[in-house]
């Protein structure tokens, strides 16, 4: 599959992990993987002035640090039509198909001498063949993506799962199209221009301190690129989702200048990152 085989949304997913351990600091110790549904998460958590998203943060460093990640949803094809199959509804008119051709064959048994269903059973025997085949195939290649991405087969059906890509690489579409235009109108701004129908204003630029922490965040993405892979197993399953959990109620922050106090959810502590 597609999603299994990218290399680039690894990558992606590697930077989304580097921005939760950026965040959590050491407070909690670094997480090792994260839930798929985290993604969404990316939508909720807002700036202080709530107009920009994590996601959109997401995709400056990108755009930015990593050109090479920005076209990755190019390598990932058929979401939306994967989501809307039901691989057990599937299975399920596979296995009917086989128990009415296995009742043609004992019928033809008792009578060999109908030529119908000696017809019958000799042009569509091979279809079913196939049809088992292929249907075996479908479901070790579901059951090996979704445990690639720790994920549970039997309890995630493919309409959750190819769904969280889909909505990932839509969101994601979205918010490059929202950086470019608030590039255009910052652009047009500087320049004196008056620009009718006017979005969102563009993002304040980060000062000295704040691009420091930008860069310290580029930083653990690097490491996190060249050092660990995207899942490992981990003391604590969860950890990432308890840390969104927390930043959905206030703007995230950057990491306080104290090297023993690395708070990064509390709205009092640290400076907020502009996007």
């Amino acid at each position: 599959m597609s999603i299994k085989s990218s290399d680039k949304l690894r990558q992606i997913l590697e930077i989304v992990l580097a921005f939760g351990n950026y965040m959590n600091s050491s407070k909690r110790g670094a997480a090792y993987g994260f839930r798929l549904q985290s993604l969404d998460a990316l939508l909720e958590m807002k700036s202080t002035d709530r107009k920009q998203t994590l996601l959109h943060y997401l995709v400056k460093v990108i755009a930015e640090k990593y050109p090479q990640l920005t076209g990755f949803h190019s390598d990932l094809h058929f979401l939306d039509k994967a989501g809307s199959v039901s691989l057990d509804s599937v299975l399920g008119d596979v296995r009917s198909l086989q128990r009415g051709l296995e009742l043609t064959q004992r019928e033809f048994v008792r009578q060999d001498d109908c030529l119908v269903l000696k017809e019958f059973l000799r042009a569509n025997s091979p279809i079913m063949d196939k049809l088992l085949a292929d249907s075996k195939t479908a479901q070790e290649a579901y059951e090996s993506v979704v445990e690639y991405f720790g994920e549970n087969s039997k309890t995630t059906p493919p309409s959750m799962f190819f769904s969280l890509f889909s909505r990932f690489v839509k969101a994601y579409k979205k918010a490059e199209q929202d950086v470019e235009q608030w590039k255009k109108e910052a652009a047009a701004q500087e320049a004196g221009a008056d620009v009718p129908g006017r979005g969102e204003p563009p993002a304040p630029k980060s000062p000295p301190k704040i691009r420091r922490q930008q860069m310290d965040l580029i930083s653990e993405l690097k490491r996190k690129q060249q050092k660990e892979p995207l899942i490992y197993e981990s003391d604590r399953d969860g950890a990432i989702e308890d840390i969104i959990t927390v930043l959905k109620t206030v703007p995230f922050t950057a990491r306080t200048g104290k090297r023993t106090s690395r708070l990064l959810c509390e709205a009092s502590l640290g400076e907020e990152i502009p996007l």
